[in-house]
């Protein structure tokens, strides 16, 4: 992952907020590398992440697919047909063009992050704008992490990648089950 942001996208409402969400859903963007991560891998972990065979109960927490192209809507498309016919029931999620995306409030921004304040100050003192702490890889990664994403090999590969102290990348491994601090 190079970068994910939460926000709205979907509708048509003109600069959607939180409190004035109009006819758009909460979606999270993700950059990703393809020589790293292919949009299949991606369809992966987002089919596994969700029940696609639940109807939304509002357009605002709506399970929706977008997607960028013909490959893309291709690629998806078929996976939902495989994952159908293997679970012998309808998927609901919904798969529609990218048209655009509105950024979400700061404070929606890197959730499990700013849920670990000795970690997240640090990367403020790194990235002083919220912007750049927003759009950051390293921000991004350990948020994952904190999420329950990722291995312990991928963590302890990428950690000193990240520009945090000593303190702070132990602090990072004390709360994930799968790491342990380095004495």
């Amino acid at each position: 992952m190079i970068r994910t942001r939460v926000g709205y996208a979907g509708g048509t409402t003109p600069d959607p907020t939180y409190r004035n969400i109009g006819d758009h859903s909460e979606t999270v963007q993700v950059d990703y590398d393809p020589d790293v991560i292919s949009y299949e891998q991606l369809l992966d972990v987002f089919w596994k992440n969700h029940d696609p065979f639940s109807g939304s109960f509002s357009r605002q927490y709506a399970a929706i697919l977008f997607f960028h192209g013909p490959m893309q809507k291709k690629a998806a498309t078929d996976y939902a047909a495989r994952l159908g016919i293997a679970k012998g029931r309808s998927v609901l999620t919904e798969i529609i063009p990218f048209r655009e995306f509105f950024m979400a409030e700061d404070y929606h921004q890197k959730y499990y992050l700013k849920g670990n304040r000795a970690i997240y100050d640090e990367f403020q003192t790194i990235y002083p704008e919220e912007e750049d702490l927003v759009g950051s890889t390293a921000a991004a990664r350990v948020n994952g992490y904190l999420g329950g994403n990722g291995t312990h090999e991928q963590m302890e590969k990428e950690l000193p990648l990240f520009g945090l102290s000593y303190v702070a990348q132990n602090v990072l491994r004390r709360l994930l089950p799968w790491s342990s601090p380095v004495d």
